[in-house]
């Protein structure tokens, strides 16, 4: 060896610079199953519950958008803008039946509410065009841009498609990625209550209004044709402001009539004596005076009012229990808990939510898990009149159930669709309570549920989870709250995932730094952010720095939670890979690589920590010089990444990298050679030629093919 300094990082691994070939990988443990990244099942459907079944008066703009479906026609996007409820979802939904049912397009729907479920639909579209699980994989874990790798597929589609980006009220979010593109092979359309040009540069604006009053008419009709005639449908239509969504509300209300059926003259008289419910339409303009959204109020509440009437309380529970949440899909398992007996008796449930569908207050929608859906505008209107001494029982309820549909303890595992579906409704909740320590409840969990992304590997969700949380948290309880700093830090440690090590480090430091202020240096979460902040340090190679913090961590960690607990074995095993060689024997008593042992001990041999435990072993043994036992052990290693996770998962192919170099220390050219093209080829369609990781892996191969690689000096 020359002694030149040639240490490299790879694999989200740590690299210090040393005499020889001294090359350190951090390993963590991500799951029980092999399983490719997924979003929602359902890009090929519209998430709609029941599309119109006729759409009146939207004939010109149907025409306009169908030309954009014509052969030889690509590279369009349109937008359709307009008030909430005025069925902007509803046109584009034709659309994409007509797309493809007459125009051979492939559709393909998003929503775009949020940056989780917009990427995780956007991914979702890349792996309906062909991207591979490596990909898809590495674009996840934020190693790779998501939006280029979605568009490079869009672009290499072998059919013209159709894709329908819903609901961007918030079209910064589309911004921020570069997710909104054109493709000459498709065309985009997009629903939003924001018009202003700057957001759509090169867009197509299409207004979606309020229905002319004979089609506003029609549609009451549509919905209860028996209940009166075409005249008096076209003067309650008039009265609700021709709005579509308060038609709807209005038509399934009458539609569901039957012992004492109303007729639209009582319908009508009805509305008169109703009390106007204040309505907050969030994204759009102000309300005017006579604006009829207004009037989406008086539909539900007659609704409720006879829901009342009839002896059936439950149901207008629920819909106040809905209004707590987002305006996007709700699992339904989420509401089939013991915990919704604080509103209703649970055994009513089923009856209150078949009620909420006949009257159309909320649909049934399917993306890969069932789920109930509600117009925002209407849940806003619902949310503005609940009496205010209902409100605390229904936030406590609220976030009860969200409670138990997060782990309890987040361990690593495969991809759940569930945990981003429940985030949108997380931070819902916390902009709608009021109460500061029902507020910390909710902050708790939404915090755990960005644990619980961050340990499926889904990063930028758990980094922009727990940001938002700590935003939303800290206007009730303040900037140095425990569950502020926690979530805080928790967006630190996402941070560090993602490479952004210098804004890890200074987020980590102030958040650790106010912990030991206010709670003490040997406080759970002072050392839990201890713990990520030595990660940071020693990717930024300031291996000394690191070693004082994770051996400061470790014995904070045995006094408080003992020499068992997970996370002091955790701390522990990032030992194996921080100290230089000449260090591990000798480091906690000499016990440091007898780990692996005790973390069966204490917490058996399939867990997360030991096998973490038993790579990061691996890598000390080799770096000592006893290349058969690292070999062996490295060996076990990946068989259990490849069979958790696949072969294309990173830790996978960093642990058969290791296992390259144990084979070539060990005189096995030919078999090293082999594993290390395998894990090159894998790279380079996961991450693409120019991406660290697969540069330094073809470095490593080409000394291996060349002869120039020698095993670490000892």
């Amino acid at each position: 060896m020359t002694g030149a300094m040639d240490g490299h990082a790879e694999d989200r691994g740590r690299v210090f610079q040393a005499s020889g070939d001294q090359h350190i990988s951090e390993h963590h443990h991500y799951g029980d199953a092999a399983a490719p990244p997924s979003g929602p099942d359902s890009v090929r459907r519209p998430a709609v519950g029941r599309p119109p079944v006729v759409l009146r008066d939207r004939a010109e703009v149907l025409e306009r958008l169908r030309d954009g479906m014509r052969a030889g026609r690509g590279g369009e996007v349109y937008v359709l803008y307009g008030m909430g409820g005025c069925g902007k979802t509803a046109v584009a939904c034709t659309l994409f039946q007509l797309a493809t049912a007459e125009y051979g397009r492939v559709g393909l729907w998003v929503s775009a509410s949020d940056r989780a479920s917009l990427r995780a639909g956007m991914l979702a579209v890349a792996a309906d065009r062909g991207a591979g699980d490596g990909e898809l994989l590495a674009a996840r874990n934020g190693l790779r841009p998501a939006a280029d790798l979605v568009w490079q597929y869009l672009d290499r589609s072998a059919e013209p498609w159709l894709l329908v980006l819903d609901n961007a009220d918030q079209p910064e979010i589309l911004r921020d990625g570069s997710w909104l593109r054109t493709s000459p092979l498709g065309t985009v359309v997009v629903t939003t209550r924001r018009s202003a040009a700057h957001w759509w540069p090169g867009a197509e604006l299409q207004h979606i209004g309020v229905l002319p009053r004979e089609d506003a008419a029609r549609v009451l009709r549509d919905l209860a044709p028996h209940s009166g005639t075409q005249e008096e449908a076209a003067a309650i239509a008039e009265r609700l402001g021709r709005l579509p969504l308060a038609l709807t509300l209005a038509g399934g209300f009458l539609s569901q009539q039957v012992l004492d059926p109303w007729t639209l003259e009582t319908y009508g008289r009805h509305l008169d004596e109703g009390e106007r419910v204040e309505l907050i339409d969030r994204g759009a303009d102000a309300l005017s005076e006579r604006d009829p959204r207004h009037l989406v109020g008086l539909t539900w509440q007659l609704t409720l009012d006879v829901f009342e009437a009839r002896g059936l309380p439950e149901a207008t529970a629920l819909l106040r229990l809905l209004a707590r949440f987002a305006p996007e899909p709700l699992p339904l398992s989420l509401l089939d808990r013991a915990g919704i007996s604080g509103v209703l008796p649970r055994a009513r449930c089923e009856t209150a939510l078949r009620a909420l569908l006949d009257q159309s207050l909320t649909e049934l929608v399917d993306v890969g898990v069932r789920c109930a859906q509600s117009h925002g505008v209407l849940l806003d209107s619902v949310a503005a009149a609940t009496p205010a001494e209902q409100v605390p029982v229904l936030d406590t309820t609220a976030v009860l159930l969200l409670d138990t549909a997060v782990p309890d303890v987040p361990d690593a595992g495969p991809h759940d669709p569930l945990l981003r579906l429940l985030v949108p409704h997380g931070l819902a909740l916390l902009r709608r309570i009021g109460d500061p320590s029902t507020s910390a409840d909710a902050l708790a969990v939404v915090t755990r549920l960005s644990i619980a992304l961050h340990r499926t590997g889904d990063y930028l969700s758990a980094w922009e989870t727990a940001r938002a949380a700590a935003d939303l948290g800290e206007r009730l309880l303040g900037a140095e709250h425990r569950l502020v700093l926690a979530a805080r830090s928790r967006a630190g440690r996402a941070l560090f995932r993602l490479g952004r090590y210098a804004e890890a480090e200074a987020l980590l430091g102030h958040v650790r730094a106010a912990q030991e202020r206010l709670f003490g240096a040997d406080d759970p979460d002072t050392l839990d952010s201890g713990h990520g902040l030595q990660l940071v340090l020693g990717n930024l190679g300031r291996r000394d720095e690191a070693i004082r913090l994770v051996r400061s961590t470790v014995a904070g960690r045995r006094r408080v939670l003992g020499p068992a607990h997970p996370l002091t074995l955790r701390s522990r095993s990032g030992m194996l890979v921080l100290l230089p060689a000449s260090e591990i024997v000798a480091e906690d008593g000499g016990t440091l690589l007898s780990l692996p042992s005790e973390c069966v001990r204490f917490l058996g041999a399939d867990h997360t920590v030991t096998l973490g435990a038993h790579h990061n072993r691996a890598w000390a043994l080799y770096l000592l010089g006893r290349f058969d036992e690292a070999g062996q052990e490295i060996r076990l290693v990946t068989e259990a990444y490849r069979r958790r996770f696949g072969p294309d998962y990173p830790i996978a192919l960093s642990a058969q990298q290791l296992l390259s170099r144990t084979q070539a220390a060990r005189g096995h050219m030919d078999a090293a050679i082999e594993l290390m093209a395998d894990v090159v080829a894998r790279r380079e369609r996961g991450l693409g030629p120019d991406h660290p990781f697969t540069v330094a892996g073809r470095r490593l191969l080409g000394d291996l093919s060349s002869g120039r690689w020698r095993p670490p000096e000892t």
